[in-house]
Parts: C-alpha cells; structure tokens; sequence
C-alpha cells in the first residue's frame, strides 16, 4: 500500500466545499496516495482508491467481492455500533441467494427495453407533478416537488407497493444509509420494521397476485423460471425499494443543479433537446457528490494496483466520483461538458455487481429532463449554487432542497 503506514489515516467521506463541488484532496490523492489509508465513521480502517484505473479494476476483478463485506473482519461503515446495510440480514440473504441466479432472477425486468416502455408514464407523471408545482407557485422545491416523488411513484407502480406508504419507505431508507446517527438497536428495530412490511405485503399477493414485479417472482410467472423463496421476496423488495427511490432522486436534484448552476448549459439543451441524454451521461460523471462514500469491496488475495499493493483481508472504498474526475482519463475533466461522447463512467460501477437499476436511473432522468425543459424552459435556481446543502450523515449526499423559480 502506498504512502507510510504511520501517517494518520483520512477522516471519510472527505468533505467536499460545498454539495456541488468536489472535495479539494482529489486530484493529489490520485497523483501521491492513491490508495490511501482512511477511517470510517464506524472508526474502522479502509483503503481508499480514487483513480479510474483501480476503481475499474476493484469493481469488476473477483479478487474483489461485495460479499466478503459480511465477513467479520471487513470495515464497517456506520457508526453507533451498527453492522451498516453492507452487513444487514437484507445484505445476508441477498448474498446467500447467489448473485448470478439472483440477477438472472430480477434483471430481466429492469432492461434498457422495458424501461423504455415505462417512458410515457414517467413523462406524465412529470407533468403532472410539474402542474402541482406551477399551482403552488414561485419559488418551488425541486427535490420535495418532482425529485423525490416522481421515482417512488415508478419504483412503487413496478413493485406493486401503495404509493401512499412514501413516506415510511422514506423513514427507514434514511436509517439503512445514515452512517453516523443510529445505533445498532435502532437500525436493527428499522429492518425488522421493514420486513414486516415486506412480508404482509407479499402475503396479499400470495393471495391475489397482479402483473407487478413482487407477483411475477413469488408465483415464477412472466419468465422468472423459479418462485423466490418468501425470505429472498422480502429482501429484494427491501433492496429495490431502497435503490430505486432514494439514489435516483438524489441525482435527480443533483442533474438539474448542476445545469442550471452554469445557465450555458440549460441554454444549449433548449437550443438542442437532442442532447438529454449525453447530458444525463455527464450529470451522471460529473457530480461529485451523489455518490458520497462510493462502493466497498472485500480484498480475497493480494492484488497488486498502479497505485500499490493492496493485501488480503483489506476493505477498499471506491471512489466512483473521484474516479471519474481522473485527468489521465478525461480531457477536462473538471469540466461539465453535456455533449461529451463517449463518456464511460463508473458512477454505476462496473462488472457483475453493476447497478442493476441503471436503465431505470437513466431513463427517469431522461424523462423528467425533457420534460422540464419542455415546460418550465425559464427554469433557473433561486438561490446561489454555493447556498445549496446536501443532506449529511448518509452513504449517499442528495440535496436537501433545490429551490427554483421561472
């Protein structure tokens, strides 16, 4: 491992300047100590990478496993004494249903394809919640308004679960991925709670399955091959629920932030509308942010990096968004150029253990940007960007509010 052992280690996630900057070690890390030695907020001990080189290879090389997280001696993220959802009974069984088959088992539903089909219903939903907005009046919260609802109304349509519980899924999302405000007793009381949620809600369909993705796994129909066991229902729909609302909303707000704190940007998209979906690659790259504490990996053997060895038995954190910033892979890459092709960046991972939600991410972003720009084209932000404040204390760093006008 690079850089003398006996030098303290980094506080992590490094503070970034503020929600729409990067934190100012990046470009040294990556150029003097690019796996560096960093504590957690549980106080355990990582290795943190921050070129696109190791990140790359630490994501998608088996000598990296996600599930060796659940091991003993792998860093804990949270604090307070909780294992961290890396190390939930969600994580557990997810794990135990083996990755391969459990990807073979969802993926299909969540292709480039059908996402796709989904398209015109996420742009109505847009609308209308874009039509509440407009009734509310100036100034109006982005985040609360559009950015958070719009994914719980698609992920809940998928899954089959009442929209009106948001606000629950809300609750226990902000305890499963707060890494310094909940003790053990505390998270552990919120899975519990969940899955209890999960398992009443899967007992209905049992009893009178629809068309939604829940249905479709318990019963094996719609090309599922197998029934999923009652324990793997409840754990995908936690995993899903979780991954499908809180992170896209938070990129959701982070997208439009980032575009109309330069207002060239919001400009050349209302000049070329062809351009939604290279600006959602680049919103994707850019943000520094949404991805706070990036992705953990457990270390099997020895590897050997271009930033230096790394042994056995090491938690490494990939920084995706550090990552992507790296200037030997990208030309200005400090820059938010929206027309940037190609633009192969690792804000959804890379190999076997990639977001299997990614089609869905995109293809929400894609809707609801075109559809802002189609209907509130005057869009600009009605505060200063350096105003702006990420949520604190979570994996990821959604915005808190984004307040616009028009």
């Amino acid at each position: 491992m690079t850089g003398p052992q006996d030098v303290e280690p980094l506080p992590y996630p490094l503070d970034p300047p503020s929600a729409l900057q990067p934190p100012e070690t990046w470009e040294e890390l990556r150029r003097t100590c690019p796996v560096a030695r960093v504590s957690l907020p549980s106080g355990d001990e990582a290795s943190l990478l921050t070129r696109y080189e190791d990140v790359r290879t630490a994501l998608s090389d088996p000598r990296f496993s996600r599930e060796g997280l659940t091991r003993p001696d792998a860093a804990r993220v949270a604090a307070g004494g909780s294992d961290g959802i890396f190390k939930s009974p969600m994580a557990k069984t997810l794990n135990a249903q083996g990755h391969e088959r459990w990807r073979r088992m969802v993926g299909k539903w969540f292709t480039a394809r059908r996402m796709a089909a989904l398209r015109p219903d996420m742009e109505a939903m847009s609308d209308r919640l874009i039509d509440g907005m407009l009734e509310r009046g100036r100034p109006a919260d982005l985040v609360a308004g559009l950015a958070f609802p719009l994914p719980v109304f698609v992920i809940c349509r998928m899954l089959g679960v009442p929209e009106s519980d948001r606000d629950r899924f809300k609750t226990w999302s902000d305890i499963f991925l707060n890494v310094t405000r909940y003790t053990r007793d505390e998270t552990e009381s919120a899975y519990q709670e969940f899955a209890a949620y999960m398992a009443g809600l899967i007992d209905g369909k049992r009893a009178d399955p629809g068309d939604d993705l829940l249905s479709l796994l318990l019963t094996g129909a719609g090309g599922t091959d197998e029934p999923m066991s009652d324990e793997a229902l409840v754990a995908t729909g936690q995993a899903l629920l979780l991954a499908g609302h809180e992170t896209t909303a938070g990129f959701i707000g982070l997208m439009v932030a980032h575009l109309l704190s330069d207002r060239r940007r919001w400009e050349r998209l209302l000049a070329d509308p062809s351009l939604v979906r290279a600006a959602v690659e680049e919103s994707l790259r850019f943000d520094p942010n949404g991805a706070k504490t990036g992705m953990q990996r457990y270390v099997h053997e020895d590897v050997e990096l271009s930033g230096g060895a790394v042994p056995t038995g090491t938690t490494v954190v990939c920084s995706m968004a550090a990552a992507n910033r790296d200037r030997s892979v990208w030309e200005n890459a400090d820059e938010m150029d929206i027309g940037r092709s190609p633009n192969p960046h690792l804000t959804f991972g890379a190999g076997a253990h990639s977001c299997l939600g990614q089609p869905l991410a995109r293809t929400e972003m894609q809707a609801v940007l075109s559809v802002l720009l189609r209907r509130l084209p005057t869009l600009e932000l009605a505060v200063a960007a350096e105003e702006l404040r990420a949520e604190e204390g979570l994996l990821t760093a959604p915005l808190h509010a984004l307040p616009v006008t028009w």
